[in-house]
């Protein structure tokens, strides 16, 4: 875990970065925002809250979006000052409610990648990167609409007996993404669609030991090791 320093939102934040490219943000508010959806979430339980997608073309990814019904703003540039002073710079797009964290926001880097995302990208617990992120929403088949014109595949469908749900995965980049619904009231996307929003429910990590991680231990993430 490398401390990553401030942002000019009013956050501060620590990322974990894997082989694969892929990373996980640990984010903090330094003071209360309250109705940001992430800060909102964080008062809820915590856990994942959001997730991004790297972009090359910024610009014409956001014309994709709205292609699919999807609300997005227009590019905003943010900044992050590292603990070491250096000023980093990136472009973001972020969906606006109700689709953001049904899909990613979207980010293009200015300033080099590798000065954004640590460089430090083994880990002694074997992890080598993200397999799959499930997304939890309360109508997979109308989402995985909005996927089709994002991936411009069809997907393939599954249904994650563990989960008691059933839905659409599709590839994006090197990871999949599973979007899912509950099939009944009881099992734990339903659960968990009871207290959140539509959002990343788990993510699957890649490399080492097979398991879960104690969510006692991850501030309720919800991770797991295959």
């Amino acid at each position: 875990m490398v401390r990553g320093g401030k942002h000019n939102i009013g956050t501060h934040n620590a990322l974990i970065a894997f082989a694969d490219g892929s990373y996980i943000e640990l984010i903090a508010f330094l003071a209360p925002v309250a109705g940001h959806p992430w800060y909102d979430a964080m008062s809820k339980s915590g856990g994942i809250v959001d997730f991004c997608a790297q972009t090359d073309d910024l610009g014409a990814d956001v014309a994709t979006f709205r292609r699919a019904g999807i609300a997005i703003s227009d590019p905003n540039g943010m900044t992050r000052d590292r603990p070491d002073g250096y000023r980093l710079s990136w472009v973001l797009s972020i969906p606006n409610a109700p689709f953001n964290a049904s899909v990613p926001f979207l980010i293009k880097d200015e300033t080099p990648r590798d000065e954004r995302v640590p460089r430090e990208r083994t880990h002694r617990n074997g992890v080598s990167g993200l397999a799959n992120l499930t997304i939890a929403v309360a109508d997979a088949a109308k989402v995985a609409g909005w996927y089709r014109t994002i991936t411009g595949s069809e997907g393939i469908a599954i249904e994650p007996r563990d989960l008691d749900a059933a839905g659409t995965r599709f590839q994006l980049g090197s990871h999949q993404l599973d979007i899912v619904s509950p099939r009944g009231p009881n099992g734990p996307v339903a659960e968990f669609l009871r207290t959140r929003n539509a959002g990343p429910y788990q993510a699957t990590l890649k490399g080492g030991r097979a398991g879960d991680l104690d969510p006692a231990l991850t501030q309720n993430a919800r991770l797991k090791i295959e």
